[in-house]
């Protein structure tokens, strides 16, 4: 997770003449757990054992995590748990992987072991190394994945385990309004290869987002309700008209038209990390108790719905909370050390209501939702819900 998010910001805006974007649609109806899943990390000396943490887990419903490395306890404490989980490749293993005889190695020591009684479906490719400083870094991470995704089709593994990498929103030259979405000039040719690189696998683009950083950063402009889920009048994006009520939906869309940019726009997007902190320094404002309740119950009221976001509206999407845990060794301000749902000791950082919500009906709370956007001209949306966004056009800057 990086101190930096994009939430209400102004660009000069380029032209764009047509943009194609095609919205797969998912039916049926999903469990609790099936769209929501929990950043576990580690980054501390007081941790309940990876045992506990599974009881802890099952306790809630949850069925997906997802961890920062691949901590052999924790993948032989998840076995025949039912819970699907993400490992990690550190950044400073990254170069490494670039060579097949390492990647064979990394796979066959950290991932094919516990197979199938650990159901390891994802690996992560470092984490958000595109706002990194090391170039270096950045040129290697697509070779890697190309590398380790080859191992993993010489081991038959390919359709069980998908490879991907999180980024930082910070990868966004713009990000509002979420129709002139785009990527940092100096990162397009890096993020067309990572993407080509999705595309062909079939693999999620992962986004780190945090609206709190948002809010912290302009509390006078950015409202709280808006980025909490409460109900407010949300905004507009004017060249859609599609009507966003929180922001998080707003920078996930965001990250879809700066792929659909660059010629991407069938990627899923999921969110890798979003939550709220409990405590923070006197200048992290926002950062309380109360808000981090707001924000992480109304957050999993809308995954109890299945929600898309405007753009995608019968997509749902994928959520990874963060975290599960307040980690007391992380570094940086009092807040990164503050995420958790739960104490070191296994107490509730604050009263949340997980248990209760994962079946209790969602009738009786009253909250706006954006799954229903408006169909102004430029936008149709037929019978199966699929979405056709075409002939996006201006010239003109757009300032919020």
């Amino acid at each position: 997770m990086m101190n930096a998010s994009i939430g209400l910001r102004t660009r000069n805006m380029i032209p764009i003449f047509l943009v194609y974007i095609l919205f797969p649609s998912e039916l049926g109806l999903f469990q609790f757990g099936s769209s929501l899943g929990i950043n576990y990390g580690q980054v501390a000396n007081n941790l309940p054992s990876p045992t506990e943490v599974v009881s802890i887990l099952g306790s809630l419903q949850v069925t997906k995590t997802r961890i920062y490395d691949t901590n052999p306890q924790v993948l032989t404490a998840f076995a025949n748990s039912g819970i699907e989980l993400i490992v990690t490749v550190p950044n400073d293993q990254v170069a490494s992987m670039m060579n097949p005889s390492q990647s064979l190695q990394w796979i066959s020591t950290n991932v094919k072991p516990y197979l199938p009684a650990t159901r390891i479906t994802g690996i992560a490719v470092g984490n958000e190394v595109y706002t990194t400083d090391d170039d270096t870094l950045k040129a290697n991470l697509v070779p890697a994945m190309v590398s380790m995704h080859s191992t993993l089709v010489q081991l038959g593994l390919d359709s069980y385990i998908h490879i991907t990498t999180a980024a930082s929103l910070a990868v966004l030259e713009t990000s509002f309004p979420p129709s002139m979405g785009s990527f940092k000039p100096e990162l397009a040719p890096q993020m067309s290869q990572f993407l080509s690189f999705l595309a062909q696998t079939k693999a999620p683009f992962w986004i780190n987002a945090y609206p709190y950083f948002a809010y912290k950063d302009d509390p006078n402009r950015i409202e709280l309700n808006y980025v909490l889920f409460n109900p407010n009048n949300g905004t507009v994006d004017p060249y859609t008209h599609l009507h966003y009520d929180n922001m998080l939906y707003a920078q996930v869309d965001a990250v879809t038209f700066a792929m659909a940019r660059l010629g991407f726009g069938n990627i899923p997007v999921q969110v890798s990390e979003t939550g709220w902190p409990s405590k923070g320094d006197t200048n992290e404002i926002g950062a309380t108790i109360a808000n981090a309740r707001v924000y992480n119950r109304n957050l999993l009221v809308r995954q109890l719905k299945c929600e898309g976001t405007p753009v995608r509206p019968n997509q749902k999407l994928e959520v990874y909370l963060f975290a599960l845990f307040n980690e007391n060794l992380k570094p940086g301000p009092t807040s990164e050390r503050n995420y958790g749902l739960y104490r070191p000791d296994g107490t509730v950082a604050y009263n949340l209501g997980l248990t209760s919500l994962s079946t209790a009906s969602t009738a009786s709370i009253s909250l706006t939702s954006s799954a229903s956007p408006e169909k102004p001209s430029g936008i149709r949306v037929d019978s199966s819900g699929t979405k056709l966004i075409n002939n996006i056009y201006r010239s003109e800057k757009y300032d919020h």
